[in-house]
């Protein structure tokens, strides 16, 4: 009788010291899992932030831009690309066949464009570049290209942009989007258009970048 109660208490003994020890491990376990998703959520705020100095942002969030940049696709049909010279925006600012004044239906879009400019890259230098189609002499179209560009520029600054930040540049009828076109001709308004360089970091970032994103040849 002795020596089956000392058995039982044997076994009572081991039974207790396996579930001691399941619990140790368990709370081990615990204890490692929320270790490894605080590590995680360490490593994504340091990620985001690294993502943001690349970027050239001062202040804001990697998402809210993303959240911007998107409305900026499917708002205005832009096209946003980061390039080695900087962050790339090619919308569609157009102008009328040997005209330079900004159209009312393109300010909500330079609005946009200055807002986020203003919000995520203070301090960072922005090229308008401007275009025209082929009509005319290359002298002239100069000339007509660059006054596009600082009609741009001028709106921009209108919009609270710095206007030492903002560089003007008139290419003339290179770069053409539809060779050829011009005055009335299909695809020739695309030809006669402004678009938008802010110098950042050159670094590559899947924020600035969307599935089929390009820039039109400038």
């Amino acid at each position: 009788m002795r020596h089956a109660t000392r058995l039982a208490f044997v076994g009572a003994s081991v039974l207790l010291s396996g579930c001691l020890a399941t619990q140790s491990q368990l709370k081990h376990s615990s204890d490692m899992q929320s270790m490894q998703l605080a590590n995680e959520r360490t490593a994504r705020a340091a990620a985001d932030s690294a993502l943001a100095q690349q970027l050239g942002m001062v202040r804001g969030s990697v998402d809210s831009l993303r959240v911007d940049l998107d409305s900026m696709r499917t708002q205005f049909g832009a096209k946003i690309a980061m390039l080695e010279d900087g962050l790339h925006f090619a919308m569609p600012v157009n102008f009328a066949f040997n005209d330079a004044t900004v159209r009312d239906q393109d300010q909500p879009a330079l609005q946009r464009f200055a807002r986020i400019a203003q919000a995520y890259y203070p301090g960072s230098k922005v090229t308008v570049e401007g275009f025209a189609d082929p009509a005319g002499t290359q002298r002239y179209n100069l000339g007509l290209s660059q006054r596009r560009a600082d009609a741009v520029k001028q709106y921009l600054v209108a919009q609270g942009m710095s206007a030492d930040l903002l560089n003007t540049v008139g290419y003339g009828k290179t770069r053409l989007v539809t060779p050829g076109a011009s005055h009335d001709e299909p695809g020739a308004e695309l030809n006669r258009r402004a678009v938008f360089v802010i110098e950042t970091a050159a670094q590559q970032s899947t924020v600035a970048m969307a599935p089929g994103d390009s820039v039109v040849p400038r």
